[in-house]
């Protein structure tokens, strides 16, 4: 099988060189010339654009910004879709809308071609050491297809449904860390003011029923260390929380706690930490407060 890359950044560029590491014959194309240039002394056969790359690959692989950059890259003229080979499969493991998959499904069955979604979890590190969560949205005989390419690039992969079933059920998992760490920051600034020490706080949360992966994952390595500038970042948080809300318009879903979540995470954009660790939320509580929780 030959793969196509079409978005070779800081998820995309790792995953390549796992596909090239596992003896797949690989085309890339990005807008960085480093990047392609690494992959390209790595065996990468570089394309100068999408539409090249689509002509050659039986699968084209996208890990891009958006959905707007992910329909130009599919659509605009020369693109991946009027390229493609008859049979050809796309995948498209970018954090976009449901609504989004399911516009580019219906328009890639125009050119015979099978669009898929499988948006992932487990960051760059996860990306690098290929033990990502991926969550698959196609059906049953493409996932078959795919599963050996999935494999090489995850190690938790699930199959949830049809194409916009893994967009949809990576914006229920990243709505559930938003609005939990931003209860967690709003939590731990009131115990400090209510007297209590934060280690108390962390070993009797931790056992109780308030405990949760964002106490268990941020509290020792972000919070206490003061130490925010790796991690998952503010800015992607308030995509990911933004794209959940606009999944809830398209189905008359109320999301309140979403809603006031991205505010949250809004204020912390506008305090400049958009590229720190979303534990960095807690940093907008401390000063409204005027306490600091790893000094309590």
């Amino acid at each position: 099988m030959k793969i196509g890359f079409i978005g070779v950044g800081a998820m995309g560029k790792p995953m390549a060189k796992n596909l090239l590491s596992a003896g797949y014959e690989v085309y890339v194309h990005d807008l960085s010339e480093a990047n392609v240039k690494e992959l390209g002394s790595l065996g990468a056969k570089v394309c100068a654009g999408g539409g090249e790359l689509a002509a050659k690959a039986d699968l084209i692989i996208t890990s891009l910004p958006n959905a707007k950059i992910v329909e130009t890259v599919m659509t605009g003229q020369g693109g991946v879709l009027e390229s493609c080979q008859p049979g050809a499969i796309i995948m498209d493991m970018s954090s976009v809308a449901p609504a989004s998959t399911k516009a580019m499904a219906k328009a890639a069955e125009r050119y015979g071609v099978v669009y898929m979604d499988a948006p992932v979890s487990g960051g760059v590190a996860g990306a690098a050491a290929g033990t990502l969560t991926i969550m698959v949205g196609c059906d049953e005989a493409t996932y078959e297809k795919v599963s050996d390419v999935l494999r090489v690039l995850g190690k938790n992969i699930y199959h949830v449904g049809e194409a916009g079933a893994g967009d949809a059920i990576k914006i229920v998992n990243n709505l559930l860390l938003g609005v939990s760490m931003a209860a967690l920051a709003e939590a731990l600034v009131l115990g400090v003011r209510l007297g209590l020490r934060a280690e108390t706080m962390k070993e009797v949360i931790g056992v109780s029923s308030g405990r949760s992966y964002a106490l268990e994952a941020k509290f020792d390595q972000f919070i206490m260390a003061d130490a925010f500038d790796k991690g998952f970042a503010v800015d992607l948080q308030r995509k990911d929380l933004g794209l959940a809300l606009d999944a809830a318009k398209d189905v008359a879903a109320p999301l309140p706690l979403t809603a006031a979540a991205a505010q949250v995470f809004e204020m912390a954009r506008a305090k400049g930490f958009n590229r720190q660790d979303i534990s960095a939320v807690v940093k907008v509580w401390e000063d409204l407060a005027g306490i600091k929780i790893k000094n309590s």
